[in-house]
């Protein structure tokens, strides 16, 4: 039970990397605030969770929003006393090209992706000071290192948190709150399975987006979850400011 006793938040938690980590986190002994702008989603994430005899309780929240942030980090403390983890998971995809990216979907994506990461760390230390420590946790991408030209806004907002997590992981090191940041290829989400479906050939696009990766396949949520799992434990005590790559060998190809 490497969260025994310890009370987690996780956003974006009603599908995909959030819903596992939510899940896996509850297992391995944490209550878990799940939030997520989707109430269906979310609701149904903690039914998981509650079925399995763990821990959950639900936020409705817009991470974008100040006000929403604020909430699901007083939902923590209001029903378990305390915050120790935050998993900053929440984000979307939209594809552009830079000429071809609007303003508003500009802005969109760097609210709720870069934004909204800033503002659950902003409410998140207060209670994590309070609590003597604790862990964050930011999703990136490997797009945060590497270009893809129709996920430009994208990729811009996952570069940022890479920047933004070194140094609130300095700022805040002194005060036992480590800080760190994932970075995954590509992963068999809802999201993923959605856009392979809508093609005309998905089990041939597949094929070919598989042999980009060293081990020929895509990560699953629950491989994902598994690192976020360490990060968030005490058996990574001396790790912060850490950028960690778990991408099946995709970023180490050259051609």
């Amino acid at each position: 039970m490497q969260l025994s006793g310890k009370v987690a938040i996780v956003t974006g938690a009603g599908s995909g990397i959030g819903r596992a980590s939510a899940q896996l986190f509850a297992e391995e002994g944490a209550s878990v605030v799940v939030v997520d702008w989707k109430k269906d989603s979310g609701e149904e994430t903690v039914e998981i969770i509650r079925k399995n005899h763990h821990t959950a309780t639900f936020c409705h929240a817009d991470v974008s929003k100040p006000q929403d942030a604020e909430r699901m980090v007083q939902t923590a403390v209001k029903e378990y006393g305390k915050l120790n983890v935050l998993l900053n998971n929440a984000a979307i995809q939209i594809m552009a090209k830079l000429v071809d990216t609007t303003e508003e979907v500009w802005d969109q994506i760097q609210s709720v992706n870069l934004k909204g990461m800033f503002l659950g760390c902003k409410y998140a230390i207060p209670a994590m000071l309070h609590a003597g420590g604790g862990s964050i946790i930011n999703m990136s991408s490997g797009l945060g290192f590497i270009g893809d030209p129709d996920l430009v806004a994208y990729g811009a907002s996952k570069g940022g948190i890479i920047a933004f997590t070194k140094a609130a992981a300095m700022g805040y090191g002194p005060n036992n709150i480590r800080v760190n940041c994932i970075c995954p290829g590509d992963v068999n989400t809802p999201m993923v399975q959605e856009y392979f479906d809508s093609l005309p050939d998905p089990a041939g696009f597949r094929k070919e987006v598989y042999s980009k990766f060293a081990l020929r396949r895509i990560g699953e949520p629950r491989e994902i979850a598994q690192l976020a799992l360490f990060l968030a434990s005490d058996a990574s005590s001396f790790m912060t400011a850490s950028v960690v790559v778990i991408d099946g060998g995709l970023t180490s190809k050259c051609y």
